[in-house]
């Protein structure tokens, strides 16, 4: 538990008071937003916003590492392959955003990395997770991740192994990519209003922190076994309690950032840092077997995207006609003159919601099986 308090503290402590001087620096260096608002956007707090520092993901990234590190050295309970993998997606995420980011500040225009390079680069980074993941077995034979699609746990009739390894290894990998691909994309199609995605991403990593906690203390190896023996209620999931280390630095850091970050926003965080937050996300929900389950827990970043793949639908069905006055949703909402603070906090109510629910559903399964 020393870990896991001193983790959250740390990173909390270095993005809540060390932001300004990375703003300092982030100015000397001309890290300022580059603003496209769209003509029929009547909303002049988006021209207000051009050449405020952006690219600020870069200082929950490094807050989360050194919360992590020293919560997991300060407690005695050194990183794990788990861990690592974590902090390797967020990494590598944030690198393919920073790059994007750079292009647009380098050049003052919005537009950075194109579609397909954005994800060629988020594949790089996906597949070496995938194949490290289902790797490094430890005493008890699990695996960082597994080869199951999974739910609550692993659904055991949903093996991708059962088709042979070659495809069963390919299958799993094309899954672990879809995952991170796709909340990566999510999350940065959200990040489109002053601490919408930052307050959205304390309440989604806040709820795997938490599956994660109860996983450890729920293992069927490693952890303390339920008082009754029984095993079908108990979890396979390999490293436990460091997920849940790394996930509480990396909400510490993004609530101490939130500060600085909350409208009206002093930094913003950039592709660096939406796409950060996707990958800790599509890490947790691999690595805690909750893969199908994280569509309710992180339901506020699929309303984002789900609203523009429904616009594009939508307009094409009916040869121009348009379901929403604009997408993403939060932008609707803004043409609908909803002022910004209130979209951003009912949002954040919303994955508060969603996010608890997901608990709610992953404890219910878990009394069904005792």
């Amino acid at each position: 538990m020393r870990s896991l308090l001193t983790a959250a503290a740390i990173s909390l402590a270095f993005t809540l008071f060390l932001t300004p001087v990375f703003l300092r620096l982030f100015r000397k260096w001309g890290w300022g937003q580059v603003i496209r608002t769209p003509e029929n956007v009547h909303n002049p707090s988006h021209g207000e916003k051009r050449g405020v520092p952006t690219m600020g993901g870069t200082i929950f990234i490094v807050g989360t590492i050194v919360g992590y590190l020293v919560g997991a050295y300060s407690g005695n309970n050194p990183p794990t392959i788990s861990g690592w993998l974590v902090v390797w997606m967020m990494v590598g995420f944030g690198a393919v955003g920073f790059i994007d980011d750079f292009m647009k500040v380098r050049r003052q225009r919005s537009l950075g990395l194109t579609g397909w390079r954005k994800i060629v680069g988020q594949i790089l980074v996906a597949v070496p997770f995938g194949i490290v993941a289902l790797n490094f077995p430890n005493a008890w034979n699990q695996t960082p991740a597994s080869a199951y699609v999974s739910f609550f746990r692993d659904i055991p009739m949903l093996s991708f192994m059962a088709l042979g390894p070659i495809i069963g290894w390919l299958l799993y990998l094309a899954w672990t990519t879809f995952i991170g691909v796709a909340y990566s994309n999510s999350v940065n199609v959200t990040d489109g209003l002053d601490g919408l995605a930052a307050g959205a991403g304390v309440f989604v990593v806040g709820a795997f922190s938490l599956i994660a906690f109860w996983q450890f203390n729920q293992s069927c190896s490693g952890g303390a076994i339920l008082s009754d023996g029984v095993a079908g209620a108990c979890y396979a999931t390999r490293d436990p309690f460091d997920l849940a280390i790394v996930s509480a630095a990396f909400i510490g850091a993004l609530v101490g950032f939130l500060w600085w970050n909350a409208p009206k926003a002093q930094v913003f965080m950039g592709d660096v840092g939406s796409m950060a937050i996707g990958g800790v996300i599509a890490a947790m929900a691999i690595l805690t077997r909750t893969e199908l389950l994280s569509v309710l827990i992180a339901g506020v970043f699929v309303i984002g995207p789900g609203s523009v793949i429904l616009q594009r639908a939508y307009f094409k069905l009916t040869r121009g006609k348009r379901l929403f006055l604009m997408s993403p949703f939060h932008h609707h909402l803004e043409m609908r003159g909803w002022s910004e603070i209130t979209i951003v906090v009912r949002m954040w109510i919303i994955a508060g919601l969603l996010a608890v629910s997901g608990i709610g559903f992953f404890y219910v399964e878990w009394l069904s099986q005792t």
